[in-house]
């Protein structure tokens, strides 16, 4: 086979659309992946919206793929075509210092991003490093594996990585999409008690009950603030996860903490951060730490946890949807059609 199906993105016009291109070779160090599914991630939104950008003239957007190998671009030790895998975003420069000598593609200081810097995972075949893979045992669906990278992982560093959430520590999330409804299934993993998740929609709210919140809350409620210090016994939170990024969800985030409180900031947007006074900050000795992805480790300590029936992501694949509709499935997750926690691909 020469030729595939992918959507390609062309930034000057806006426009996906799904086509036929050449197949990539593997170099030496790269594989050839089957896709088996890919997630629609809001990051994907914002590169098709114009937020994040893109140097390429056109480009296959998705960054959270799961596959098998169809061909290596040269003998690579522990990895034979066949292996079910699970793909790391991230590609090392080669160049920067880091990189130079002899540091772990997870240090890289000018990482690339598969889907912004290379195309993704749209597609039936990707490229992928050698270094990229994690592989997946068959007791987890494939469908499944591809959420493990981002949608899960993300979440997941920012509650054991960045915020390093302890046992019994009081945590609240933002937002219960994709990114807010993992995150509080790591929050449990990791002890925290109790976890307040807050969203404006019943449905999201009453589904992160079912999936380890302690209490939900409206954001909108005006009386939110006081029913978070109510919740916490009066302190307020050790740790907020903002998944929205937006001003009014982190003001109120911020406004919770608790003396010595982290606000971990992982939802991407254009809009302004205002924190309030630095007085307040600093006597109440306040955190605000912002966080990106996920390092290798993150997936393959997911895949464990998943394998070992310690972490269920059996709920978190909302729509299977062919490459053909992949604007179908943009749409839905744009109009959040059905309270999606990910859509997936499956080329």
């Amino acid at each position: 086979m020469t030729t595939m199906r992918a959507a390609v993105f062309d930034p000057a016009t806006a426009e996906l659309t799904v086509r036929d291109v050449p197949v990539p070779v593997p170099a030496p160090g790269e594989v050839l992946v089957r896709v088996a599914a890919c997630g629609i991630c809001h990051s994907d939104l914002s590169l098709l919206h114009g937020v994040f950008k893109t140097k390429l003239p056109a480009i296959t957007p998705g960054h959270e793929a799961s596959g098998t190998i169809a061909a290596l671009g040269a003998p690579a030790p522990g990895w034979a075509e066949g292996d079910r895998v699970v793909l790391h975003a991230g590609r090392a420069c080669g160049v920067c210092a880091t990189c130079v000598a002899g540091g772990s593609p997870d240090d890289c200081e000018n990482v690339r991003i598969m889907a912004f810097d290379f195309d993704g995972a749209w597609a039936e075949y990707v490229i992928a490093p050698v270094t990229a893979l994690v592989k997946v045992p068959d007791s987890i669906p494939l469908s499944q594996a591809a959420v493990l990278a981002d949608a899960v992982s993300t979440p997941y560093a920012a509650v054991t990585s960045t915020a390093v959430v302890r046992p019994a520590e009081t945590v609240g999330v933002w937002g219960l999409g994709g990114i807010g409804t993992h995150a509080v299934q790591a929050a449990r993993l990791s002890g925290a008690a109790p976890i307040i998740a807050l969203d404006p929609l019943l449905a999201a709210r009453e589904r992160a009950l079912d999936l380890g919140a302690d209490h939900v809350l409206d954001p909108a409620d005006p009386d939110v603030d006081a029913r978070i210090r109510e919740l916490t016994g009066g302190r307020g939170l050790d740790v907020a996860i903002d998944a929205v990024g937006r001003t009014g969800s982190v003001q109120q985030a911020n406004r919770a903490l608790a003396t010595r409180g982290r606000l971990v900031l992982v939802g991407m947007t254009g809009d302004t951060l205002d924190l309030g006074t630095e007085l307040h900050f600093s006597r109440e000795r306040h955190s605000v730490i912002g966080h990106l992805g996920y390092r290798k480790e993150h997936i393959q300590q997911l895949v464990d946890l998943v394998a070992t029936g310690r972490l269920d992501i059996s709920r978190s694949v909302s729509a299977l949807l062919p490459l053909e509709e992949i604007n179908e499935g943009v749409r839905r997750l744009e109009e959040h059609e059905g309270n999606p926690i990910r859509i997936v691909i499956q080329p």
